[in-house]
């Protein structure tokens, strides 16, 4: 178990060195989710705080909760962002059910039993209908050594995380696949390939020139019929819109 654990929380060190290359992926990602965020906001898993940074700046956010159960990560998030509010645990650890939003990205996957967390996101939303605003990998036939090694239980298909949410007390209002190149760029490298880590360099290459055309079209042409991970917004309860 402790040499699993280890090897989770290395592999988690390179991912957070990647994620630090891809400044273009990560404000594409928090741009899209802005308009479904404001008031009172959870942010699961926030890792060393790369992404709360972004979200801070949303202007409509006037509260961002930040939550992470790993101590280590926990620590490197404090000495980032000492004023940042950080609760060192869970959903369960977050008190109130008045909660406007919650953001979760990249962190569904690494939860075994992922319907019951659902539903306690569906808690702590359902007193104000908030937005669920959740990214995860797509598609189980990219599930490589690395989503292994990241601690992943799956990757998920549409009809999957549809079903999953409305089972939780969601109404889902938006779903879309995103990332189409990055789907191909995945499976030559971690399926194909079977690689165990990320190249710096290719991921620096690949969000400063291919990533932001690839957003571009995606976002203002055509939604990808696939897709490396999929965006999902969902409401507790229901719709406003139905």
């Amino acid at each position: 178990m402790s040499e699993q654990i280890n090897q989770h929380a290395a592999t988690a060190d390179f991912e957070f060195d990647a994620l630090r290359q891809a400044a273009n992926y990560r404000r594409a990602l928090i741009a899209e989710s802005a308009p479904y965020l404001g008031g009172k906001v959870i942010e699961i898993g926030a890792g060393i705080g790369q992404m709360t940074e972004l979200l801070e700046k949303i202007p409509a956010v006037t509260m961002l909760q930040s939550v992470e159960p790993d101590a280590r990560f926990s620590s490197q998030f404090k000495a980032n962002r000492p004023e940042s509010p950080l609760i060192r645990g869970t959903i369960a650890d977050v008190p109130g059910t008045d909660w406007n939003g919650l953001v979760s990205i990249n962190v569904l996957e690494h939860i075994e039993h992922d319907q019951a967390e659902l539903a306690a996101y569906a808690r702590m939303l359902g007193e104000k209908q908030g937005l669920l605003v959740l990214f995860v990998p797509a598609r189980p036939e990219l599930y490589g050594l690395i989503d292994k090694d990241f601690g992943h239980f799956r990757r998920y298909t549409k009809a999957e995380l549809r079903k999953k949410l409305t089972q939780a007390g969601f109404t889902v209002e938006h779903m879309r696949y995103y990332n189409i190149v990055g789907y191909f760029a995945w499976w030559l490298n971690f399926c194909l390939l079977k690689q165990r880590n990320f190249n710096q360099a290719s991921v620096r290459l690949f969000d400063r020139l291919i990533f932001p055309v690839v957003h571009a079209l995606e976002t203002h042409i055509c939604p990808p019929p696939f897709g490396q991970s999929l965006l999902v917004v969902a409401r507790a309860g229901r719709s406003r819109l139905s």
